[in-house]
Parts: C-alpha cells; sequence; structure tokens
C-alpha cells in the first residue's frame, strides 16, 4: 500500500509567496498546485501583508462520495492481504 492510499481526505500546503497583492498570490498558489503535479488545487486561506501572501491550497484525494481506497480489500489491489 502506498501512503497516499492512506489519506482521508486531502492534502493541504502552506507556504508564503512573494507578490504584489492578494490577487497575484492565489494566481501564484494555483499555479503552485499545477508545477507540483497536483492538478486543480483550492485556495483555503490566503493574506496579504503588504510583501506576499500567507497561503494554504488543498489537494482534496477523496471527495465525499468518492470509492475510499482503505475500503478496497487488498486482494483486489493485487497486493499482500
Amino acid at each position: 500500500m502506498q501512503a497516499l492510499d492512506a489519506v482521508m481526505d486531502g492534502l493541504d500546503i502552506e507556504t508564503y509567496l512573494l507578490c504584489g497583492s492578494e490577487q497575484e498570490g492565489k494566481d501564484l498558489a494555483i499555479r503552485l498546485g499545477l508545477e507540483l503535479g497536483l492538478g486543480q488545487v483550492d485556495v483555503m486561506y490566503c493574506e496579504f501583508d503588504g510583501y506576499g501572501v500567507r497561503v494554504r491550497l488543498r489537494k482534496y484525494v477523496h471527495k465525499p462520495g468518492d470509492p475510499y481506497r482503505w475500503l478496497v480489500p487488498a486482494a483486489e489491489k493485487g497486493g499482500p492481504q
């Protein structure tokens, strides 16, 4: 089993990005998610302080109603039981 298989709902990334406005920071944060190979991410928190933004991104691995990986028996995944 991979560690990603054990994620309950999503992954959060928090960082500080240098930028000139809150909107520029949000745009950079979304691009960061794409550059990290996460695809579309949601900006959960963004605060501009004059120099940049403190931002928290979330990539949902499982959304409500999705089939959860940890509920699939190991035999169906092809792994050891």
